[in-house]
């Protein structure tokens, strides 16, 4: 049995107690990269930025332990003028945090994927570069590719399609296969892009500059996967504009709670009821 609790969340979740000392502090990040980067002049994928923006809801089919679910839902958000991220706990041994950021590598400035997290306490950060772009005036495609040994180790593919898009990712199951093979698929449709709206203004969001630059990151490596965190080039407590929320709640008077029982907060950001009429058109805003 469940208890639901709802409430609105007004506020940005990737702007609200961002620590502001790290404005603008991963421009043109040289870490691990060259002292003196070349201009941007061109970006593959640079149009992906701005497509992905916004919350989307959808089902997901996966191989993996996890099984499907009838939705996911994602919020992503600029966090700088060059990158765009979304994050999902579940609790403190399951997560996922994803990102899209323009990387210089290979002399060669393209939209990077890093996507990361936590699988019941076991943690593992893949980075992949863009390898092939096919956009036409309702549909895109973008391939990512893993970045040291290519789409033969993994690759996700994004395709846009109007107001929906379809991600699917292939893996060769930590090279124990020669051939990669389906890992997970997420078909999910926008639902809004209000909210990010005070990041897009905020950060002019998307600019053509550069994000980090992995010139020398993977320089010796077998392959652009860690499992240790600490050896993760570009980590979460590096990225700028990643916020905290702290969530209090309260029962009503003359309700016991029991540790049996389940406590779901739903966290929207247009509020599900006016007094005590349900909006349920606002369930597009979790």
């Amino acid at each position: 049995m469940k208890t639901f609790i709802a409430f609105a969340l007004t506020g940005l979740l990737l702007l609200g107690a961002c620590r502001q000392e790290k404005d603008n502090a991963n421009q043109n990040t040289t870490t691990g990269g060259t002292s003196n980067p070349p201009p941007i002049t061109s970006v593959l994928g640079y149009n992906l930025l701005n497509k992905i923006k916004g919350i989307w809801n959808g089902p997901v089919t996966s191989t993996t332990p996890l099984g499907g679910y009838p939705e996911w839902i994602v919020d992503f958000r600029p966090i700088s003028e060059n990158q765009v991220s979304a994050k999902n706990e579940l609790d403190t041994l399951n997560d996922i945090h994803m990102s899209f950021f323009i990387a210089l590598y290979n002399n060669q400035y393209k939209v990077a994927f890093r996507n990361g997290g936590s699988f019941a306490g076991m943690k593992r950060v893949s980075y992949f570069l863009v390898d092939s772009v096919s956009e036409g005036a309702s549909t895109s495609y973008y391939r990512f590719s893993e970045i040291i040994k290519g789409k033969n180790r993994a690759f996700t593919e994004v395709i846009f399609s109007n107001d929906s898009v379809y991600i699917k990712s292939s893996t060769n199951k930590n090279n124990s296969l020669t051939t990669p093979t389906l890992h997970m698929t997420w078909a999910a449709k926008l639902q809004d892009t209000t909210s990010c709206q005070a990041a897009v203004s905020n950060f002019g969001f998307p600019k053509m500059t550069m994000a980090k630059d992995f010139s020398n990151t993977f320089t010796g490596q077998a392959e652009a996967v860690y499992y240790s965190l600490a050896s993760d080039p570009y980590p979460e407590s590096a990225q700028p504009y990643l916020g905290q929320t702290t969530a209090n709640f309260t029962f009503a008077s003359g309700y016991t709670s029991s540790s049996a029982k389940k406590v779901l907060l739903i966290i929207t950001t247009q509020p599900l009821f006016s007094g005590m009429v349900f909006n349920s058109g606002n369930l597009k805003y979790r």
